[in-house]
């Protein structure tokens, strides 16, 4: 019995699930393997680098939706999907973030549509839909916090915690809802082992005059795909990466510097409390090794009971 990469339901001896197909499609009633393997779609992502405004660590593509052809096809111009195929120096990198964003989601964190896509390889590739387009050619204005602060990606870690707020008062339409969610958001990466939330991977977007925070992106579990990391924030909090309490996360970050109130905290932390079986479900379905879900579920047991 096979297992939808898109919405993790039972499918029999389908690749994907009807309800998952019409996701990406409401006339989509199938999806055929991309037609190169992992191998070769890093390859396509090195060689389409310079073409693309995608650039990061991992190999991104950009790619369409053809229902017609009934796939994913890899573009130069006007994408509406980043796909991030499997990456050689990391295991797992596509189920691992896929299974994050779905856990997000289910914390009830604002993400974009995601999922997973087979290769001819019999690979898994991640693809996420792009939230700044919203026509052919077409962006909302998007600006990272690296951009907003005046830092590049050689200087995305020469930064704090502490100097993210006043970022968010200065721009956001409305700061102290934003300043709520930017907490589950940072909540979330910790318990999740997320230690590489830079500057770059939160943004601002403004769509109809309002100015929020960006649907949460790059989310995974980096301290199980980087064996033993010693740091476990990207971003220093109360002067350090490492040996967090939660006193620092909510005496310290949510109530001094975020100035969030008792009820608004308690709200956060109750709900983590309240999806974590939820959590610990989608990592036993998901698609990672035996060996990666029972280090995920490790992690994410040992700092939750932190809170």
């Amino acid at each position: 019995m096979n297992r939808c990469p898109i919405t993790y339901e039972l499918c029999g001896k389908a690749k994907y699930s009807e309800r998952g197909l019409k996701m990406i499609a409401p006339k989509l009633s199938d999806l055929k393997d991309l037609p190169y393997s992992a191998a070769e779609l890093r390859r396509e992502s090195a060689n389409r680098a310079k073409k693309l405004s995608i650039q990061g660590v991992q190999p991104k593509l950009s790619a369409t939706v053809s229902v017609v052809d009934q796939e994913l096809k890899i573009v130069d111009q006007f994408g509406t999907y980043i796909i991030k195929p499997q990456n050689d120096l990391f295991p797992q990198l596509p189920e691992n973030e896929d299974l994050t964003m779905h856990m997000a989601q289910a914390y009830g964190l604002n993400v974009p549509f995601h999922g997973m896509v087979y290769a001819k390889d019999g690979s898994l590739s991640y693809f996420v839909k792009r939230f700044d387009r919203y026509s052919r050619g077409k962006k909302y204005a998007v600006e990272d916090f690296a951009q907003l602060t005046g830092n590049t990606r050689d200087t995305k870690y020469r930064f704090t915690m502490e100097r993210m707020v006043p970022v968010i008062e200065e721009f956001c339409s409305f700061p102290v809802v934003e300043k709520a969610d930017f907490f589950k958001r940072i909540m979330f990466c910790f318990v999740t082992g997320n230690e590489d939330m830079h500057l770059k991977n939160f943004s601002l977007i403004t769509k109809n005059g309002k100015t929020t925070l960006t649907p949460a992106y790059d989310l995974l579990n980096s301290s199980i795909a980087i064996k033993n990391p010693d740091e476990e924030i990207a971003l220093a909090l109360k002067g350090k990466k490492s040996n967090l309490k939660a006193a620092d996360f909510i005496d310290y970050y949510a109530k001094e510097r975020l100035q969030l109130n008792d009820r608004v905290i308690e709200v956060i932390l109750g709900d983590m409390n309240k999806i974590s079986p939820k959590w610990k479900e989608l990592i036993e379905i998901s698609f990672l090794s035996n060996d990666m879900k029972e280090r995920y579920l490790n992690l994410l047991d040992l700092r939750l009971k932190l809170f």
